[in-house]
């Protein structure tokens, strides 16, 4: 998605600012249309016809289903209080043909940005629970316990809408050997006739062909602990020829901006040790970005700048900037994701890997370790440590798969949830991710 790097005619940007879609659209067939426009920017306003779409599928409440879905949300949610909170611009909203439209996800937000709302929320019991087992054992772990290993079983589906018997690709995330997982079985799925893509695939898959309307695999794997003891002293800044690659720039959302590069220089100032350089960015994101959800990740032209002059974001977001401002300052740093598979439910996660010599990869979890900023100990455990409960499908992003889709994914970056196209085009799908079984290992 290079042609993201490309922007948009200011007639365009114009005309979504003010949230006149349709003109936008019509200005792009316009644009499309002058031989003068480069490939390269055919390519972007081409995206950007799809790109509109997803915006408006993520904005679909109006004012009143707003406050509605508020009310039930929010204890003693008022009238006055919503409309408050939208000339404060604390709710997230665009206009659509000069009406508001809000955000599937803007209460959540809302409690995530405002602790006072968040009191009033309801909270998922099952959330609750499984924050409780998680915190339980890494202050276990802090407290000098032995890592351990652990085996899961797991199982993701994966849904069409509207097959109506038209010829179906499916792919969905496969978990890989590699660093903290030891081991991986696949146990049953949908179909007989599938591919699994080689555990080196940047991105691993399981790939259907078929007609049916629901496709799943079920697997098994183990995983342990990443705990690392790092001595200072032994960190060299030397960086082995096989990880050279992981710092570069890789447009759109890895891109050493001016910005980025005065804000690394502001993080990190005169440290040497690349070790310490990489825990004063991880330093600097978990105690200044906030967690928020986001609109698809596709509808971004930059994240990682995003993130900076924003400071908020999600998991996959705040890995993405500690990426960024790592290669910037010399340090080896690549992706890793897949879910946060706890024994209660699992849920997509991503987080990001850093290298030093001579311990090699090395683990740093930003959202989680932001989510604990107010216990020091337990913020600084997911700089260099990560606990058990994930399950590792991708350690690259915006990688093709393989074989590789003919259409734009649903979630360009990563796979999490799967995806799915016809012949003719993408298709609309829901995902469930189930935790069968997760037990210790006995060694």
């Amino acid at each position: 998605m290079h042609f993201l790097t490309c922007g948009l005619p200011e007639n365009i940007l114009r005309a979504e600012a003010s949230g006149n879609f349709s003109l936008a659209k019509c200005l792009i067939d316009q644009w499309l249309a002058d031989e003068r426009t480069t490939e390269l920017q055919k390519a972007r306003l081409s995206y950007e016809k799809e790109r509109i779409e997803r915006i408006l599928k993520t904005y679909p409440y109006d004012e009143e289903e707003a406050f509605k879905i508020a009310s039930e949300q929010i204890e003693g949610f008022s009238r006055k209080e919503f409309e408050q909170l939208i000339e404060q611009g604390k709710l997230d909203f665009i206009f659509v043909d000069g009406k508001r439209k809000f955000e599937k996800r803007f209460v959540q937000n809302l409690g995530f940005s405002m602790s006072e709302y968040k009191s009033r929320m309801k909270q998922d019991e099952d959330t609750l629970e499984a924050r409780k087992i998680l915190d339980e054992r890494i202050k276990q772990l802090l407290n000098g316990d032995n890592p351990k290993v652990y085996r899961i079983r797991a199982k993701v589906m994966l849904k069409v809408k509207n097959v109506e018997k038209k010829s179906l690709r499916v792919w969905l995330p496969f978990p890989k050997v590699g660093l903290q997982v030891l081991d991986v079985r696949l146990i049953s799925a949908s179909k007989s006739d599938y591919y699994v893509s080689a555990n080196n695939s940047p991105q691993r898959t399981i790939y259907f062909e078929g007609v049916e309307d629901e496709y799943w695999v079920e697997f098994e794997y183990k995983i342990k602990e990443w705990v690392n003891k790092v001595d200072l002293e032994k960190v060299s800044s030397s960086v082995d020829p096989s990880v050279q690659r992981f710092l570069a720039e890789e447009p759109p959302h890895i891109v050493f901006t001016p910005y980025l590069r005065y804000l690394a220089n502001q993080i990190v100032k005169s440290e040497k040790n690349p070790y310490l350089k990489a825990k004063l960015i991880y330093d600097w994101i978990t105690k200044n970005v906030r967690y928020s959800y986001v609109k698809p990740y596709a509808t971004y032209e930059n994240i990682s700048q995003y993130v900076a002059e924003n400071l908020k974001g999600d998991c996959g977001f705040q890995a993405l900037l500690f990426i960024t401002l790592c290669r910037i300052e010399g340090i080896p740093a690549r992706w890793q994701s897949g879910w946060y598979a706890n024994p209660i439910f699992a849920s997509p996660h991503d987080w990001a890997l850093f290298y030093v010599e001579p311990y090699g990869w090395l683990p740093a979890d930003l959202s989680f370790g932001g989510a604990r900023r107010n216990d020091e100990n337990m913020r600084n455990f997911y700089f260099g440590n990560l606990d058990a409960f994930r399950m590792v499908a991708n350690d690259d992003f915006m990688k093709d798969f393989d074989p590789p889709t003919r259409y734009h994914r649903d979630d360009p970056t990563d796979n999490q949830v799967g995806e799915a196209e016809f012949e003719d085009g993408k298709a609309e799908f829901e995902s469930e991710l189930e935790i069968i079984s997760f037990e210790e290992e006995v060694v």
